[in-house]
């Protein structure tokens, strides 16, 4: 496909560079023209100088033959404007960041009558993921497929859990209360394994498993890690992130405090935000985090602009035996350093926004197959988790699971027919409108088709 990204930033270039590994054909637009000669140095990709919403530079671009205008500049107004000049100009689809709250209430009016494909909001979608994990303290990541039917949830392996030590085979015979979970990946020093009935889980692993909300829930009451309920949240930073997730918390009855350096932005955010505790102060201040009472918190979330604040900070909130550490982090290469560390909970809203546009790509990619409903990577990109709907009339509909040639280094992972949950063995078949959930350690899947075959 032909992919045009206006907007050579973080969200841009992470984007521009896993679109060219799976092999499509990208175009960037930025108007810092040292920006451009970075990117066309660094990137298999053409590379343009100019504004993204001047009709000119657009026409230069061959927007006309463009199937997807990704708008990602700093500009929301931009973004907006040059989605609706290329789509004008004759590009198939178009996606616009759009990350200022003033227009969040008013996202579906913007897209009908800008003729936006799609919108996305990194912040607010990181908030989301957030409120997530603050649900699931013992995870370090979740991720929800089927409509909330089935959780993804990970979780770094400690002594004394009953599932370390034993074959995943044997974990039944042995702990027959052990509530049933497929076991779907496993992190062990950097490398990712789609385990088998054979594999040893050992302290320190991490690792991923699936299943209804409810028997994940159990699964981790039997383990020992049913956590207390997060009621006092810390946030670090008054950006957009902490806004939206402070709009989140408070009417689910947590209390919020958070700390913005700027005592402007401070008074603007009291007034936005009623309920919770804005403190005008340095949050990274470890005097002042004492004096607000951190050790009396269930969570402390940093959220400030600098990787290496929010590291350093949660490293001291975990110190202080925070129950739940969740650190904003942009620069994937600092990730294995952190979670060696003891941080495993980990935000990014680059790549969170990375994710949702890659699914969108590949669902366009497939025209007329089976294709991504919802596309999660799994540790740092090593594996990913997709979501399908079978088709009426695909080849492996009705066709147990074992007659069927399984793609190497992908597992089907979760089966959702009319509701139920179902963790496939050789004997289960895939209906027409079941969702299926597959993990795979390679990217670029873009059908089920690919994955399974008659």
């Amino acid at each position: 496909m032909r992919i045009l990204i206006v907007g050579d930033g973080k969200v841009g270039h992470t984007l521009a560079e896993e679109l060219i590994s799976e092999g499509h054909n990208v175009v960037i637009i930025d108007r810092n023209d040292d920006v451009v000669r970075k990117a066309d140095d660094m990137l298999d990709a053409m590379c343009i100088h100019g504004n993204g919403a001047n009709a000119k530079t657009l026409l230069d671009a061959n927007v006309d033959k463009a199937d997807i205008v990704v708008a990602a500049t700093a500009s929301d107004e931009t973004n907006m404007l040059c989605c609706l000049i290329a789509k004008r100009l004759g590009a198939k689809y178009t996606i616009a960041r759009i990350r200022d709250p003033e227009y969040n209430e008013s996202l579906t009016l913007l897209q009908h009558e800008l003729g936006l494909d799609m919108t996305i909001n990194p912040e607010r979608a990181t908030a989301l993921e957030i409120s997530q994990l603050l649900r699931f303290p013992y995870a370090s990541d979740i991720e929800t497929f089927a409509k909330g039917h089935v959780e993804l949830v990970a979780f770094r392996a400690q002594e004394g859990d009953v599932i370390v030590g034993h074959p995943l085979k044997e974990l039944p015979a042995r702990h027959p209360t052990l509530p049933r979970v497929l076991y779907c990946a496993v992190e062990r020093d950097g490398a990712v394994t789609i385990p088998n009935g054979d594999f040893v889980i050992r302290v320190g692993d991490l690792v991923h498993v699936a299943g209804e909300p409810v028997t994940v829930t159990n699964f981790f009451r039997v383990m020992g890690r049913n956590a207390k309920r997060v009621k006092n949240v810390m946030l670090l930073g008054g950006g957009r992130i902490s806004y939206y997730l402070a709009r989140l918390l408070s009417p689910a009855g947590i209390h919020v405090t958070m700390f913005e350096i700027n005592e402007e932005k401070a008074a603007t955010l009291s007034e936005l935000l009623p309920h919770v505790d804005v403190i005008a102060g340095d949050g990274t201040d470890q005097e002042l985090l004492e004096q607000e009472n951190i050790t009396g918190m269930d969570a402390f979330i940093s959220l400030s602009d600098r990787d290496e604040e929010n590291l350093m900070t949660g490293l001291y909130a975990q110190q202080l035996g925070v129950q739940k550490v969740v650190v904003k982090n942009n620069r994937l290469a600092y990730n294995g350093v952190i979670n060696s560390l003891g941080i495993d909970s980990l935000v990014s809203p680059r790549i969170i926004t990375c994710n949702m546009l890659l699914r969108y790509v590949r669902a366009r990619v497939n025209g007329g197959g089976t294709s991504v409903e919802k596309l999660y990577k799994l540790v740092d990109g090593k594996a990913e988790a997709l979501e399908f709907i079978a088709r009426k009339g695909d080849p492996y509909i009705g066709v147990p699971l074992k007659e069927l040639d399984v793609r190497r280094g992908t597992l089907v992972a979760i089966i959702l027919h009319k509701g139920k949950v179902i963790i496939p063995f050789g004997n289960d078949v895939i209906q027409a409108g079941d969702s299926v959930v597959i993990i795979a350690n390679t990217s670029g899947i873009t059908d089920l088709n690919e994955v399974i075959r008659r």
